[in-house]
């Protein structure tokens, strides 16, 4: 290895040196920045804190919510669907629709008269009582869910 000095400082004429030297400056940076830490921007939970739930925003009562609209939406296809007998299609997104909202009855009721329709009594009276649970406080409805289970007992014997 040889050095020269010069105005600039020394220079360096060793292959190898130059190698080892920006070697180690390298991991030496690797390191210093891998030994840095992450500033949070929110401060730690302490273990004793009460977890706190995360609520919807209030809506006005009559303003249904984006899921309960999506569902509806998709109650129409599945009805349309079910009118023109395509009753694969139609339990399908019926099925959809319970998913986005399971507490309206009107898509157990179509589900049951879609199952019905397709000859499978068992699948129809599940539906058909989960209707009746979800349907009970609407006299209209209800009367159409039990009108449903005399025609499946009809169709049962």
């Amino acid at each position: 290895m040889r050095l020269e000095r010069s105005s600039r400082g020394l220079k360096i004429y060793s292959r190898t040196v130059k190698w080892l030297l920006l070697s180690f400056l390298g991991g030496l940076g690797l390191t210093i920045l891998g030994c840095a830490t992450t500033i949070s921007t929110q401060p730690p939970v302490p273990a004793h804190a009460p977890s706190v739930q995360v609520e919807e925003p209030v809506r006005p009562a009559d303003q249904p919510s984006p899921r309960a609209l999506a569902s509806l939406g998709l109650t129409e296809q599945g009805l349309l669907l079910l009118e023109s007998g395509n009753l694969d299609d139609a339990i399908s997104m019926l099925e959809r629709a319970v998913s986005l909202n399971p507490t309206n009855g009107r898509n157990y009721f179509y589900l049951s008269e879609a199952w019905l329709l397709k000859g499978d009594t068992v699948q129809a009276e599940e539906f058909n009582r989960l209707a009746a649970i979800y349907l009970r406080e609407d006299i209209e409805w209800i009367a159409r869910v039990m009108e449903q289970r005399e025609r499946m007992r009809r169709h049962t014997r």
